[in-house]
């Protein structure tokens, strides 16, 4: 959202949203990794299986917000990937409270309230350096 409030740039989203794939699967792959290393519990395979399927899944699930990007205008584009991703977190949220015993829509609420804020929060951000670089 902010990349795109503040570039207005098909190809800056797009670079954005292969960077953050790439950063955010082996940061955590890495975090799993160093994870199950410290528990002493696992086999070195066990612990490389787990860095592996981590850094896969999470690269994957970050490229499917670049396919509306490339197929459909930019707006739609963005649009779509919002919703996408709160649909995804809701359907995460769901069952993280399912498997935690809680009242689903608790849960789904709180964190589609906290991934609300950080979009409008980056929307600002993004619209911001656009007023102070974008003349």
């Amino acid at each position: 959202m902010g990349i795109h409030s503040g570039t207005r740039s098909r190809i800056a989203v797009i670079g954005a949203i292969l960077t953050i794939a790439i950063a955010d699967a082996f940061s955590d792959a890495l975090g799993i990794h160093i994870s199950e290393e410290s528990e002493n519990k696992h086999t070195p395979r066990e612990i490389w299986e787990s860095t592996i399927s981590t850094f896969i899944s999470k690269f994957i699930f970050a490229l499917t917000f670049v396919v509306p990007v490339l197929f459909l205008k930019i707006d739609l584009a963005i649009l779509i990937s919002v919703l996408w991703g709160l649909f995804l977190l809701g359907l995460l949220s769901y069952y993280i409270a399912k498997e935690q015993n809680v009242e689903p829509w608790k849960v789904i609420l709180e964190h589609l309230f906290i991934a609300m804020i950080v979009i409008v929060i980056t929307y600002y951000v993004g619209m911001w350096i656009r007023a102070i670089f974008v003349k």
